[in-house]
Formats: C-alpha cells, sequence, structure tokens
C-alpha cells in the first residue's frame, strides 16, 4: 500500500489527503447540523441544556482535527504578515468556535456549531478545488500512462521480456504489430508505419524504414521493427515532453504575481473592517451577538479563495489542453505576453521549410522512366544532400551497375552505364564539359529565380533533361502564414540564407518581410530591431535560433529541432509545424480570457458581497456557502476552456 502511495502524483496524494479530511469533518457536521436545525426551527433540544455542550464538544475535531491544516496555516500568516486565504477562514472559525465558551460567561450567542459548519463546507470546497486541479492534470497523468511497461530486446539470438527499467542504451528492442514501442530509438531492421498520434497530434501514421528514429509510448502498426535504443528514462521525448508540463503548471502569469499583491493587502483590509464591523454593531446596537455574527460573516465571506484560484486553475487547464495537441506551455507568462505581439519572426530552414533537399521540379527529353533510372542510379553512389533527393524521387528498386564514378567537387557527378558516358551536375560542369543546355535553358533560368539548385542530366554530351532541387516549404507553413495575416500579425523570415533563396521561399508562403544573409549571431540583433516596432515572438528550431529565441518577447521552439532550441522557448511546438504557431496564439488568447474572466468573477463576488455581510444581512454558514460556490464558480469557467476551438 505504501509503495501504492509513493507512485501517486501530488495532485492524486492532495486529493486523498482532502477527501479523508472531507468525510471525517462531515461524520461530525451532519450531527451537528441536525441539532442545529431542531433547536432553530423546531424548538426541540433533545439533550435538553446539555445540547450547546454536545454541539461545543462534537465541533471540535472538525476544527483542531480534520481543518488543523487549515488553522495552521492562518496562523503562520499572522506570524509572518504574509496573510493568506486560510487566515481569514482560521480567524472566522476560531473567533466564532470561541463564542461557545464565551455563551458559558455572557449572554452571546453561541456560534460554535456555525464554526464547524463552515470549516466542514470549506473542506468540501478544498476538496472540489483539489478534484478540479487533479482533472485539469490528467493530460500529465495520460502521458505517464502512455510509455510501455515491458520491453521485449534480444539476448544473443533469444528475445526476452523485461520490464521497462531494466532496458540500457545499445539493447535491441522488437516490436511486433500492434504494440508500443517501448523507448526512443533507430531501427536498424524492418519497417513499419508507426501510429505518433499520441505525441505529435497528427492522426496519420508515418511510415518508417532503417536508419529512421522511433518515440517511445508511439504504436507500431503493421510490420516488426528492430530498434537500438537511443534514449531511456527521463531522457526520452515523453519524459522530456511531461516535464515540460509540469513545469509550465508551476509558472506565474504576470497578471497572478498582481492578483498575488492584492491578496496580501487585501487581507489585511479585511482584519481591519473586521474590527470595524464589530465596533459598529456594539456602539450602534449594543447587540453584542450580532457585532460576533456579521463580523465573522465578514472573515468568511472575504475568504480570497477563488481569488487564488482563478490563475492557476486556468493556466492548469490551458497547458493541458496544449499538451494534447503537442503544444508545450514552459512559461505561463508567454500567455499573458502573447496578446500583445505584434511581429511573428521565423527562422527559414527547418521552420517554415523541412530543411532537407527535395526535387521540386524536373524536365525529361527521354522515357520519364529511363530518365530516372538513369538519374537515380548515378547519385546513388554519392552521399550528397541533393545526390539523396534524387534518389528519394526516382525510387528504384534495382540500381543500374555504373562503372568509372568519381565525383567533381562542387560541380557533380560521372560515370559509365556500358558504353554510354553520363554526367550529372550544374551550369559550370557541363560548360567545362562543352555540353550544350540550350534547349531547357529557360527551364533552368526560371528555376534558378525561384532559388532552387539545379542538376542537368546528359549522355555521351547530350541533355537528356535536369532536375531542380530545393529545401521544400513544409505542407502547412503557406496555410500557417496566411493565418497570421488574416489575423493582422507582421511576418518576418529572418535567414543566413542568401537573398533571392530567401525572397522565393517569402513569395511562396506569403511572408510580408525578409531579411536575409544573417550570420547566427546577428538574428538577436535583428529581433531586437523588429521589437522597435512592437512585441516579436521568433520562431525557430536550430542551435543558430538560441540567441533570437531569447531574445524575442514570447519564443516558440519547433519540437523537430535542437535540444537547445526547445530550452529557449517560451513554447515548444512538438508536431514541428507551424499550424502550431496559430494554435498556440490561440490557446493562449482562450487562456487569458479565462484567466481575466476568472479574476473578475473573484473580485466581482466580494465587491457585492462584503457590504451585505458588514450589514448583517448574511448569515455566516450562508456566507461560507457563498464563499465556497464562487469557487466552484471559477474551476467551472476555467473547464469550460476546453471547448475553446484553437
Amino acid at each position: 500500500m505504501e509503495h501504492e502511495h509513493h507512485t501517486e502524483s501530488f495532485e492524486e496524494q492532495e486529493m486523498r489527503l482532502w477527501k479523508r479530511r472531507l468525510w471525517g469533518a462531515w461524520v461530525f457536521a451532519i450531527p451537528i447540523a441536525i441539532l442545529m436545525i431542531l433547536e432553530r426551527f423546531f424548538k426541540i433540544m433533545p439533550f435538553g441544556e446539555l445540547t450547546s455542550l454536545i454541539i461545543f464538544l462534537i465541533g471540535f475535531p472538525v476544527i483542531f482535527f480534520f481543518g488543523w491544516v487549515t488553522i495552521k496555516s492562518g496562523i503562520r500568516g499572522f506570524i509572518s504578515f504574509y496573510f493568506s486565504m486560510d487566515s481569514l477562514i482560521a480567524l472566522g472559525t476560531f473567533i466564532a468556535y470561541a463564542t461557545g465558551i464565551l455563551a458559558f460567561f455572557i449572554n452571546v450567542q453561541d456560534y460554535s456549531g456555525v464554526s464547524a459548519m463552515i470549516m466542514a463546507i470549506f473542506i468540501a470546497g478544498k476538496y472540489i478545488e483539489t478534484k478540479a486541479r487533479g482533472k485539469a492534470s490528467q493530460e500529465i497523468k495520460k502521458l505517464l500512462e502512455l510509455g510501455a511497461k515491458k520491453a521485449r530486446v534480444l539476448r544473443g539470438k533469444n528475445e526476452v521480456e523485461i520490464s521497462i527499467d531494466e532496458v540500457k542504451i545499445g539493447d535491441i528492442i522488437v516490436i511486433r504489430p500492434g504494440e508500443k514501442i517501448p523507448t526512443d530509438g533507430i531501427i536498424i531492421k524492418g519497417q513499419s508505419a508507426v501510429d505518433e498520434s499520441m505525441i505529435t497530434g497528427e492522426s496519420m501514421p508515418v511510415e518508417k524504414k532503417i536508419k529512421d528514429t522511433v518515440i517511445g509510448a508511439t504504436i507500431n502498426q503493421d510490420g516488426i521493427l528492430y530498434a537500438k535504443a537511443t534514449k531511456i528514462g527521463r531522457d526520452t521525448f515523453l519524459a522530456h515532453i511531461i516535464s515540460l508540463v509540469e513545469e509550465a503548471q508551476g509558472t506565474k502569469v504576470p497578471i497572478q504575481k498582481v492578483a498575488d499583491k492584492v491578496t496580501n493587502i487585501f487581507v489585511p483590509a479585511i482584519l481591519v473592517l473586521t474590527v470595524l464591523t464589530f465596533v459598529g454593531w456594539v456602539i450602534f446596537s449594543g447587540d453584542w451577538s450580532m457585532a460576533i455574527g456579521a463580523s465573522i460573516s465578514v472573515l468568511v465571506i472575504a475568504c480570497p479563495c477563488s481569488l487564488g484560484l482563478a490563475v492557476p486553475i486556468a493556466l492548469t487547464v490551458g497547458s493541458g489542453m496544449g499538451a494534447k495537441r503537442g503544444i508545450l506551455i514552459r512559461k505561463g507568462e508567454a500567455i499573458q505576453t502573447m496578446k500583445e505581439v505584434k511581429i511573428i519572426a521565423f527562422d527559414k530552414t527547418g521552420t517554415i521549410t523541412k530543411g532537407k533537399p527535395e526535387v521540386t521540379n524536373f524536365v525529361s527529353k527521354v522515357k520519364e522512366d529511363y530518365f530516372w533510372e538513369v538519374a537515380g542510379s548515378l547519385e546513388h553512389l554519392s552521399e550528397h544532400p541533393i545526390a539523396k533527393a534524387i534518389v528519394a524521387k526516382a525510387a528504384l528498386k534495382n540500381y543500374k551497375k555504373f562503372t568509372g564514378f568519381s565525383v567533381v567537387r562542387g560541380r557533380g557527378l560521372e560515370g559509365k552505364l556500358g558504353n554510354k558516358k553520363i554526367v550529372i551536375g550544374n551550369r559550370t560542369l557541363m560548360n567545362e564539359k562543352s555540353i550544350s543546355f540550350k534547349i531547357i535553358e529557360q527551364q533552368i533560368k526560371g528555376w534558378e529565380e525561384e532559388g532552387k539548385t539545379t542538376m542537368i542530366v546528359a549522355e555521351n554530351s547530350k541533355v537528356i533533361g535536369a532536375v531542380a532541387v530545393a529545401d521544400a516549404v513544409k505542407d502547412d507553413s503557406v496555410k500557417a502564414i496566411g493565418a497570421l495575416r488574416r489575423r493582422g500579425y507582421r511576418t518576418v523570415m529572418i535567414t543566413g540564407d542568401n537573398e533571392t533563396t530567401a525572397k522565393a521561399i517569402a513569395k511562396q508562403v506569403g511572408i510580408d518581410e525578409v531579411i536575409a544573409n544573417v550570420l547566427p549571431e546577428e538574428k538577436a540583433k535583428k529581433v531586437g530591431e523588429l521589437q522597435r516596432r512592437g512585441m516579436v515572438a521568433f520562431v525557430g528550431d536550430g542551435i543558430n535560433d538560441a540567441p533570437a529565441l531569447k531574445q524575442s518577447n514570447v519564443s516558440i521552439a519547433m519540437g523537430s529541432g535542437s535540444d537547445i532550441a526547445i530550452e529557449v522557448g517560451d513554447i515548444v511546438l512538438v508536431k514541428g509545424s507551424l499550424i502550431g504557431v496559430v494554435q498556440a496564439i490561440n490557446l493562449s488568447k482562450a487562456t487569458f480570457r479565462k484567466i481575466k474572466q476568472n479574476l473578475f468573477w473573484a473580485f466581482g463576488y466580494n465587491v457585492i458581497a462584503i457590504p451585505l455581510a458588514v450589514a448583517g444581512v448574511l448569515n455566516p454558514i450562508v456566507a461560507e456557502l457563498a464563499m465556497a460556490l464562487s469557487s466552484i464558480s471559477v474551476v467551472t469557467n476555467a473547464n469550460l476552456l476546453r471547448r475553446a476551438k484553437i
């Protein structure tokens, strides 16, 4: 049983403790309520003159045992002069309970039963509050539960099933169709489609082959995979996500700091108002019982529970929603700052584009199949990124055998296919070999104006076609940047690439402004210059983007990027898709809207209710019920955030 509790989250432990206090408090509070109702409404005192004493005694464990954590916290506030919501409840219930002793000596209303009811209702409110926090944090628990519990590893030639904790880096893991991938790794054998939706939010399975990476907790679909474990335990991608979400839920939004300061001024002000209420009632009515009742009501009604809950509960719900969609809010203040952002600046490579070359255009003067057979087979012998792009496009099952293969550094490749001499390269290589490419000159010129790299293919000194290769734009970059512009944001690209390529990409995706030829160390300076025009959010993925991310008002890191960029990011997009930027902005605005609504309700409730308490209109029990309802309304409003379309 002890082990079971040890593995519980903090929220679960807190919820269990408050549930225990709730049951214990109401076991005593219900008999008190029955005795009070019989006495007040039916003039029945089952134990005669001893009824008041019995109520007083039954109330003791409610306040000083089940409610002791609140009393202790309240006393600490008076000692340190840093008051909290517990300070008011502790003082209110203590004074109310003390009237039970005073009633034996002077003619004053006995509120000891009321004090036990106030504490029981307060404990019920705290339980509802912790349950709401626990519910809002369920996304973390769901993430934790995603991980596989067992792993099948190769030990020699045998497959052995072991606990996930026993997996070591370098172990070869066997993953059958339908099984969870136990930990992060790299495929060394097999191919399959993998469902990564629980990590990236992407519904379509991703095709995986040898040398591709796999993420722990994702699900293998249709083929057997053999993967070498590269990360285990706390180093895995899933563990990293969990720590980022937990970190976000522990941070404070600037408006929360304001609310905290208000609370610290508000509590002493209420204590002064309580004294004035008591003195006022004594002077103007002479009714000591009414004076005590009104004073207790002021203390109880003013308890700013909903105020203390307003910001964290909305932030917890918002960050949990984000985690579900692959948007990790690492720093709470980003939620508030985001609404002030006017300019969104992007890195190019790996952020707007895929970060690796792809064939975007081609022209063939021979049969298309033959063209790709020749180009793909020759490029297959090279490790150059452009060669890999051409090989991927050719998608050949069998490669033609070339002889006399050689690399012409910075220009291209050449080799012999039987008695045919094949040359693939740029303009410079063609000119050096005196190969005319006038028949495709116009296409090449057009591609080069778009910032693409062109490779011309010649057979026996005669051009048979050409291929344009570029760092292709991500599928949803155009859609995302269009959505940002429609919302009134100015979009800027800051890149180290040349101006021709940068402007071509910017035109393709609809970016407003291009800042090209920027050295990595200058990126932060350029962000600083943009900040003179307004608040800037910077979106990047590489090590070279870290200074610019740090400089910006809100830093958005692509989860597909480098670890250092992710560490600097206020918001991390797990999917590495720019649609996440739009969703992160929508989520930030929706969350901040809820924070403001919650603070309005919390303050508004006190503004209306406190004068009623001072006037003696609210009975202390009614005051406590109203206070509990205000906390419930704040929790309910925060959870309505789940319905927001982001």
